[in-house]
Parts: structure tokens; sequence; C-alpha cells
């Protein structure tokens, strides 16, 4: 195994195993080395390599202690008092306090943060003192510090010398490609699309499990070249494996297969407040994807079984609302869409389109797994039942842009919830765009219903579980009822590792590099 003897000596004293370098392939690069810029699990999960929140997910998803030692309710529901870690050092040797959280806040829930519906409930943050700081809430908020374990420190004085106290997502700023952060590794280099390295930080506050020198990042994009790369032994790890070289891996005494179910929904989204389609040659000046039964007609026309048995090889579970089974607050004996060509086309008569229409449908081509393959299932699908799309399949750092500025007629999208819990798709996906109050920010077709916005601060603030649940699961039947989105499987977890390697893998489908060891 390749391996530095340099830097093997000068680690010895603080690792608990031998030292030794790692790399690791993954289809996505991610976008920004930016905690806010970029609300998505390629960014967050490699920043939570480099950056710390003020609690953190475990191997087994529970929160525990990061940043912050403590955290208890103030007085009756009025918010979250949290006690913060002392002695803890930035990669640059900053030290971190109570301002740096503050500055972090008011970044995160900027408008120029993709962050910042993860602070709709919060009304003030207000620094008790250097290492106590309260986050005073619009109503009780009991899962509050379950919802913040992504939300990533920054040093102030670091950020705002180097003209970065503000994220920038459209042209980028010094904290796009350079990073400062408390966590257990620090960024040395950041080649977009080519490779990024992280070496251990040495001054961490917590102690190291790994017994790692150097990681490097490479992105490759064509699942077969990561497969050649793995199996020949010039990357320890990758994500995903190609589904349909499973069997062929499991069978290689060089090389390990983890499977598990991700956390994530992949689903179909519609332009519902479009007042007409965009790319369709033959409807003009409609969108009918604005009546439930088109979109009812796109449940039934697709054969999710038999995507899920093809493309999927069985690693998939069929999804029947926004977040799977393993979620809290998951509404049991929700139905779904079965597959039904002809009320597919019956509703399509019905609505007023008997022989269907043409539309664009954009998916992207290396964030998901098999995305680009699932979408033309979908396509040809749909196809037989008078409902033409023009696939438009793309990397996903044009398809995010694309999405944010309404160029779609039909797209693909998954969802993991980052706090685990039903209440978040609710937030970001099905209540109402609104900037004011941080909310809907991931409902790109701009979705709308009176009672779901009105059920979700309530959600968020009921204490009571069955009171909370029967609200969760009257949400759950309205986005079910009105199809305000097709979910269609829950998305598997394949990784491919040498076998020399252990890791940890989460349903979030985070790669944390401080639970990593090779033998």
């Amino acid at each position: 195994m390749r391996r530095s003897i340099a830097a093997l000596v000068l680690a010895t004293a603080a690792l608990p195993l031998e030292a030794e370098e790692f790399t690791w392939a993954e289809t996505t690069d991610p976008q920004t080395m930016d905690p806010h810029a970029v609300n998505s699990t390629p960014v967050l999960g490699f920043l939570n390599n480099v950056y710390e929140g003020l609690v953190r997910r475990g191997k087994d998803m529970g929160i525990e202690p990061a940043l912050a030692t403590s955290w208890e309710p103030i007085g009756e529901g009025e918010g979250w008092r949290f006690t913060l870690r002392e002695g803890v050092s930035f990669h640059d040797g900053a030290a971190f306090d109570a301002d740096d959280v503050i500055f972090s806040y008011e970044r995160a829930a900027s408008e120029a943060a993709d962050t910042r519906s993860w602070f709709a409930p919060v009304a003030e943050v207000v620094k008790v003192d250097d290492h106590t700081v309260d986050f005073l809430t619009t109503a009780p908020n009991p899962i509050f510090p379950g919802s913040i374990a992504n939300w990533m420190m920054m040093d102030s004085g670091w950020a705002e010398a180097n003209g970065a106290a503000r994220p920038d997502k459209e042209n980028g700023n010094f904290a796009t490609l350079n990073a400062n952060g408390t966590g257990a590794f620090k960024l040395t280099t950041r080649e977009p699309g080519l490779r990024t390295v992280l070496e251990p930080f040495a001054g961490w506050w917590d102690e190291a499990e790994h017994n790692l020198t150097r990681a490097e990042l490479t992105p490759i994009q064509n699942p077969a070249t990561a497969l050649a790369a793995l199996l020949s032994g010039d990357v320890d790890f990758i994500n995903p494996v190609p589904i349909q070289d499973v069997a062929r891996l499991q069978a290689n005494p060089d090389v390990k297969v983890i499977q598990g179910i991700e956390a994530r929904v992949i689903m179909l989204g519609f332009p519902h407040e479009a007042e007409a389609l965009q790319y369709s040659a033959d409807v003009e000046g409609e969108n009918p994807f604005a009546d439930a039964r088109v979109r009812r007609a796109v449940a039934h026309a697709i054969n999710v079984p038999a995507i899920l048995q093809t493309i999927m090889r069985g690693n998939a579970e069929p999804a029947n609302q926004l977040v799977s089974p393993a979620m809290d607050g998951f509404t049991e004996g929700l139905e779904g869409y079965a597959y039904d060509p002809d009320a597919a086309r019956a509703l399509l008569a019905e609505a007023g389109y008997p022989e269907g229409f043409g539309f664009g449908l954009k998916c992207p081509n290396d964030r998901y797994l098999n995305d680009e393959a699932v979408c033309q299932a979908i396509t040809g699908m749909l196809a037989q039942v008078g409902l033409r799309a023009t696939l438009d399949a793309m990397p996903v750092q044009n398809y995010w842009p694309e999405l944010r500025a309404d160029n779609f007629d039909m797209y693909l999208l998954g969802w993991s919830p980052g706090t685990f819990d039903a209440e978040h798709p609710i937030r970001f996906l099905a209540a109402t765009p609104n900037d004011e109050k941080k909310l809907g920010s991931w409902n790109f077709g701009g979705y709308s219903n009176a009672r779901v916005d009105a059920l979700l601060p309530e959600i968020q603030s009921t204490i009571d579980a069955g009171a909370r649940q029967a609200m969760l699961d009257e949400v759950a039947r309205t986005l079910a009822d009105e199809v305000a989105y097709v979910p269609l499987y829950v998305q598997p977890l394949v990784w491919g590792v040498r076998s020399n390697v252990e890791l940890t893998q989460r349903p979030d489908n985070f790669f944390l590099l401080r639970w990593v060891t090779l033998d």
C-alpha cells in the first residue's frame, strides 16, 4: 500500500495504527468547499471531514456533542442554549468561540446561502458569553438540535479577511476553493474536477480513530473506469459500485462490497406554478402538469417494480412518500401509485389530452445511482401512454442551475432528510416557497397547499408524538392525493473498498474519513 515514510514517522505518536495514504473516487465532485453555499450530499458529506457543527451524527446516526458539549431547552419552549467546547482551534490556529457561531448563523441564514431554510424556526441568536449561545425560536422546536447537525462553523476572521463573509453560489469566492474548519482533516489541495487532497489536522480536539496521513478524492464519472481503478488498486474506495458489477466484486477476494439502503427517496417533480410548458412542440400556452389528473397519469404510467428489477437489480425498495420507512414520522398504510397504463390513458383523456403531449424531462447523469438509465426507462414508459418526453441528461454541476432557473417541464430529484425526520422534506420540498420565512428552497416547481403550510409550524413545535404523527400523516396523504411529486424508490447504497479497508457506511451516504483504517 502507498505510504509516506516521513509522514508516518511524524504521525506515529498521534495515530492509533500504522499510518497510511488513502484514495477514493466518487461520481460527483463537490461543487464547492463553502459549507453554506450548496445544500447537497456531495458537498455536505465531503465537508463534514473538514468543518464541524455544534452537534454531529455518530455511526448510528444519533446526535452527539461536537463543537458544543451540551444543549438544553430554554424556558417553556423559547429556544435552546448551547454550551460551546473550549480550547478548539481552526486549521489556521484561530480560536473558536461564540462570535464564530453568531457569524456562521448570519452567514448560513443569509439570502445568499443555500442553507437558509434550516433556520426558518429561529427568531434570534444571542451570545450569552464567549462559550454560550442561545437560539431563540419562534415556537417550541423539539427537533432543533438534530436539525442543525450539518450546519458547519466558519472562522469569522478568516472569512471576512478573505472576502467570503457571505456565500456566492453564482460566481464563487475564496471559500469556494479554500477551507478553514475545525474538523479532523484540513484541505491542502483543491483542483475542481481533478482532485481534492486532505491531511489530518494535528490540532483536532477529538481523538483520532483513523490511521491516515493523506486522503485524496478523485471524481470519476464513468462507472467502468472507477471500477477498474478499484480492482487495480489505484483507488481504495469507490462510491457507487455499478449495480451490475456487484456479484463480480463479491467474488473477488481483493475487494469488499458494502451494501445498505440510503435515506434518499428518488422522485419526479413538476412545474406546478408554470403558465406553460417550455419544451413542448404540441402544447402551447398551457401547463398540463398543473392538473393533478395529468400528474397522476404520470404516476400510473411508470412501472417502478420493473425499474427496480432491471436497472437496480433488486437492490432498491419502492417508495410511496417523500421519506423512507426508516425515517421518524413515516406514514404507515399509505398506498402508492400502482402501475396501470390504462388508468393513465383514461386520466389523460379526462384532463383533455387523449393523444397525450410532448414535454422536456431534465435529469442528472452523475448524481444518483443509475440516474440517466432510470430516466431513459421512464421516458419509454411514459411514451406508452402518449406522454412523449424529450430527455435532457446533464452533469449535476449544470443540473441544479437549470432547476433553479425553472428550465424544466419535469425533473428527477433525490431527497435525503438531514434530520432523519419527515418534517424535513415538507419544509424544503412541499412548503410554498417563501424567502422571508426561509421555506421551500428546493420546491423548484412551486407546489403550494395552504393546509400543508399551516400544519408545518405545528409539526415543528408539537411535542406530543401522537398528535405530531397525525399531522405528518395528513400532510403525507395530501401530497399523495395531489400528486405533488411521484415518489419512485429508496436509493440503495453500494460501496466498493479494497479488502484491507475498514470504514463506516451511514444511511445518509456521508463518507467520513475519521472512521477509516487501512491494514
